[in-house]
């Protein structure tokens, strides 16, 4: 399944996408996409629920309506830093031996075309196609990796958007750079592991103004999905609806020579086999 809210922000309702063109509302039985939906086991009965709405025609046309992030706002955001080999090279770091994990605010979370702020007091701005994992179960201290795809309610397309000298010249913790608002694009739906017959080959690519920046693909990732989940559940415990972003391949804009960076008016578009695509407009400071 393809699961989706569409609606204005604040008012965003769950719907299931068939294909290009329609998609089934299950407001009425799911609420919404958010951690008690996930807590109580009810993706697997929203396969029912589809079925019985596409058999009573019960089906609609998609719009030029908003689409919003394909999960409300998570319990925490979590990310894995370079976690391609490449990209470790591009900003001048080693490979990690394990995991780098650092949090990003939920709050963040817009949808997939929403437009992304300029932080006040920012000038390195950057980009981030990564794979997000969503979680659907509460998880901690799985036994090993195989375990992990027990614990996945699905995967989207995200934009880490990091503000460069927040994150790497003003001290303390990378969360400083990566936690303005609207810094986190999701979507345009999240897919259920089904959907995607390898998880870990699939391509990736972000335009900014046109001109490709980012093209890679998740087989080149240091840690691969089932290892990042099993990881991260060494350490704390993973509610339903969290959301892991899982780095990004090379071609960042701190890794340019000179190094380029978003301005106001400047548009990012982005996508990942089988999970859609993106557009962001910047929009400068408040």
């Amino acid at each position: 399944m393809k699961l989706m809210r569409l609606g204005p922000l604040g008012q965003e309702r769950p719907v299931v996408r068939l294909d290009e063109s329609t998609y089934v509302d299950v407001s009425d039985t799911a609420g919404d996409f958010d951690e008690e939906f996930f807590a109580r086991g009810a993706l697997e009965d929203l396969r029912q629920v589809v079925d019985e709405h596409r058999a009573a025609g019960q089906t609609h046309t998609f719009t030029d309506e908003r689409i919003g992030a394909p999960i409300a706002r998570p319990h925490q955001i979590l990310c894995v830093g370079l976690n391609y080999a490449d990209h470790a090279a591009e900003t001048g770091q080693p490979v990690p031996e394990e995991p780098i994990l650092f949090t990003k605010s939920p709050n963040t979370l817009i949808g997939p075309n929403d437009e992304v702020r300029i932080p006040r007091g920012a000038s390195e701005v950057d980009w981030e196609v990564e794979l997000g994992i969503v979680i659907g179960k509460r998880t901690s201290y799985l036994d090993s990796p195989e375990q992990a795809r027990e614990a996945i309610a699905g995967f989207v397309l995200v934009n880490d958007v990091s503000e460069r000298e927040f994150q790497t010249r003003r001290g303390g913790q990378w969360l400083k750079g990566k936690s303005a608002e609207t810094f986190n694009p999701a979507g345009p739906w999240l897919a259920t592991p089904e959907e995607i017959d390898d998880v870990d080959n699939l391509g990736m690519w972000l335009d900014v103004n046109g001109t490709r920046r980012q093209d890679g693909s998740t087989a080149t990732m240091v840690f691969d999905v089932d290892t990042i989940v099993h990881y991260i559940s060494q350490f704390l415990v993973l509610e339903p609806g969290d959301l892991i972003n899982t780095g990004t391949p090379p071609g960042v804009g701190m890794g340019y020579h000179p190094q380029i960076f978003l301005q106001a008016g400047d548009t990012m578009e982005l996508g990942i086999d089988h999970l859609g695509t993106q557009r962001q407009t910047v929009l400068a400071p408040r």
